[in-house]
Formats: C-alpha cells, structure tokens, sequence
C-alpha cells in the first residue's frame, strides 16, 4: 500500500482510530480541565496546596493501570471486541455525566471519583486496541496502523489540553467543560458502533477477578517471552522518558525561557508533531515490515537531542528579571531559541522512530491468545515507570539540587546505556520470538 492514509478508507481501521482519537481527546480535556480548576479555584476553597491535589490528581488517573492492567487483557481476550468497546465507552459517557454534575455544583470529591473512574475506563480500553489492529489489520498494514495510531493519540492529546485550556478561560466555563466531555463521549460512543466484530481470540478463558494474583501470572507469563519482556520494558522507558521532558515544559518555558502560556502550548506542540511526522515515517522506512532497524536511530536521537538541549538551553542569554513574560515571537527573536525548538522537535521525531517499531513487535509477536494480556502487562509496566519518572525528576531537581538542563542531560545519558542493554537484549532474542510465532502460524 503506497500510502498509510488509505487506510482511512477501511472501516476496521477508521472506526477504532476515531474512537481511541475522542477516548484520547476526551481524557485530556477532562484532566487538563480538572488540572486547571484545582490550580486556579478548588486548591484556595479548600485550602489545600496546588502541588498536593495535582499529584492526587494525576495519581487517582494513573492507579486504575497498576490495579486492573491485567484483568483488562483478560477480559480483551475473552470476548468480542467490537461489543466490548461499544459497552466500554457507554461507560465513559456515564463517568462524563458524573463529571458534568462535578464540574457544575464544584463538588471535587465527585470529580476525583470520576478522574480514577476515567483512568479505569483507559486502562480497561488500552488492551483492546492494540489487541484488535494486529487482528484486523493486513501484515503490511501493521506498521502504518501502528503509526497512524501513534500520531493521532500525541495529536488527541495535545489538542485535548489546548481545548481545555480555552474552555476555562470562557465564561461559565463549567457548564462549556461539561457540555464538551459529554459530547465527546457521545462522539466516541458512535464511532464505535461502527467498528466491525471480531472473534474473541480465546472465549473458554475462565477470568480471575482477583486482580493481585492475575497481575502476577500476568507479569510471570511475560517474564517467560524475553522478546516480548524486553520489548515491553523499551516502551516502558519511552512513557519514562517523555514524561520526564513533558512534566517539566511549564516550568522551562517560564523560568529558563522566561515565556508565557502560549509558549508552554507552542513547546508542547513541537514535541507532538515531531512524535507524529517520525512515528508515520515508520511505514515507509521500514517498508512496512515489522522490523526493529528504526530503533538504533530512535535511541541516537533521543540520547543526542537531549543533551543538545541541555547546552542550547545553558546558552541562552534571557533577561528573566524583567517582568513581562515573552510569547513566542519574542522568542523567535532571541538567539538560541531557534536550537531550543529543534531539539524539541527531534526529540519527539526520535521518539516516533523509536516506539512504532516496539508496539508494532509487541502486536506481531505475542502469541494470538495472548494479545491482550500482553497488552495489559505493558499498561502495569508503563505506570511503574510513569510514577519512576515522577520520584526521578524529584530525586534530581530537589534532592540533588541540579537544574533542568541538567535533569535533561542525566535522561539522555541514561538513555545510552539504557538503549544499548536494550538493542542487544532484543537481537539475542527476537530469532526465538520469530520461530515460536512461526510455530504458532503452522499449528
């Protein structure tokens, strides 16, 4: 296929793209909103630190992942997908109406409840989609689905924060903010009704609800396929890795840049776009075989970039005492800045070259009755090192008192030897991957 976006033109590609596009967007609206609200409102009523109710924040969102990852992949593997998705995002509109009722009489409690609520219902879909594209896509197609998927959840959630960012500047902002995550889910519900069936891959399964001893087997499984254990632990690192760069965009942009909000949001910007345009590379680098030869060039970029940034940011020369915070085209008058931005956007370039190949792996080699157990696992594994990157970032910049720059240097020096132990990890195992799943085609 020349072009990966003719894949738009196949229904059992386009129905699930634009049901886990609005899931993605609907989330980011939900929790930038929610981010916003405990910022600027909620932390003075209730007289609470900002900083204590965004970690709760972003902890009650990301919990759901450490504790139902596993029984997710279960039930993705048991049952009908496209049925499943349909009454997944049922339950999305209903957490949607909990949250509209949260953000209207400001009730917080409720929203918290809606934010794990709102996690649980990701965690329970992430298993789902990445289980249904190797089953419904073409092996060719693989790579490309993979892509476009990659590019439009760093789109869904770019936009997501940009739309939620403007919905709270309106006035009744509460009542514009619930209107919107409803009819998002209302939006996703209708995608998914056209998402076409396909066969439970294992529907004997007998499902462990005991999700502790299920999380285990499921790790333990995973554990017994290196390829797939070293695979999952790659992408793991990327969820690290950006959420180290990410978390500190804010903070950057205003105290090293000296910039204001639209500078956080232009930042933000580069970064997913550059995710996008190297993630949709993939299919025609790669000549839409599934293939790790991206990966060395994913892991040189992400080291590299990142310590350029370290030095072009060390560079700048900003008058951070003046009190006016410059947008971005003060910035783009200022030397230096330039190099700034093309780091970021090379970081987010490498970043696509680098997790399209391992997500890609993981579908292809994962054994067919296993899909989505895999799946799940990952989902454990990215949470760990999603909550890792959170006590690192904290580790470098206040127990150790180093820099931004610096914390961004000392990731890309890990990402070097992290890279390394990783690409000769997957070589020494994938010629065993490639003959267990040539097996599994035989029988």
């Amino acid at each position: 296929m020349a072009n990966q976006f003719q894949l738009f033109k196949r229904r059992r590609f386009s129905a699930m793209f634009f049901t886990q596009f609005l899931g993605a967007f609907n989330d980011n609206i939900f929790k930038q909103a929610l981010i916003l609200v405990l910022t600027y409102t909620a932390a003075s009523q209730l007289g609470m630190e900002v900083s204590i109710l965004n970690n709760l924040a972003a902890m009650l969102f990301i919990l759901p992942y450490f504790l139902f990852s596993a029984l997710a992949g279960q039930i993705a593997d048991k049952f009908e997908k496209s049925k499943l998705t349909q009454f997944i995002k049922v339950l999305e509109l209903v957490i949607m109406a909990v949250a509209a009722v949260g953000f209207v009489f400001e009730w917080y409690a409720l929203l918290f409840v809606a934010l794990f609520l709102m996690g649980t219902h990701s965690t329970f879909f992430g298993p789902i989609k990445y289980a249904y594209l190797p089953q419904a896509m073409k092996e060719d197609e693989l790579v490309g689905a993979n892509g476009l998927f990659q590019m439009g959840t760093s789109l869904a959630i770019l936009v997501g924060m940009i739309v939620a960012g403007i919905l709270t500047q309106l006035s009744q902002s509460l009542y514009w903010i619930s209107a919107t995550v409803l009819i998002v889910a209302i939006l996703g519900y209708l995608a998914a009704r056209y998402i076409p069936t396909m066969p439970a891959m294992q529907p004997d399964l007998k499902i462990n609800w005991n999700i502790i001893t299920t999380s285990v087997s499921t790790v333990r499984y995973l554990y017994s396929l290196p390829f797939l254990f070293f695979v999952i632990l790659g992408n793991s690192w990327f969820w690290f890795y950006g959420a180290t760069f990410l978390t500190q965009v804010p903070e950057f942009s205003k105290v090293i840049l000296h910039g204001d909000e639209s500078v956080v949001i232009f930042l933000l910007t580069l970064f997913s776009v550059g995710v996008s345009i190297g993630s949709l590379l993939c299919k025609s680098l790669t000549k839409n075989q599934v293939s790790l030869r991206l990966l060395p060039f994913g892991i040189a970029g992400l080291s590299l970039f990142a310590i350029d940034l370290y030095f072009s940011l060390s560079g700048l020369n900003i008058d951070v005492n003046n009190e006016a915070l410059l947008g971005i085209s003060d910035l783009f008058g200022t030397s230096g800045s330039w190099r700034v931005f093309a780091d970021l956007f090379f970081l987010g370039f490498s970043g696509g070259l680098y997790i399209v190949p391992l997500y890609a792996s993981m579908q292809a080699y994962a054994p067919k009755s296993h899909r989505a157990r895999i799946v799940g696992a990952n989902n454990i594994f990215n949470a760990i090192f999603m909550v890792t990157s959170a006590i690192f970032a904290i580790v470098i910049l206040n127990s150790l008192g180093l820099t931004l720059p610096q914390l961004f240097l000392v990731t890309g020096l890990l990402n070097i030897a992290f890279g390394t132990f990783l690409y000769f990890k997957l070589n020494k195992h994938i010629k065993q991957a490639v003959i267990q799943t040539h097996d599994e085609v035989s029988s």
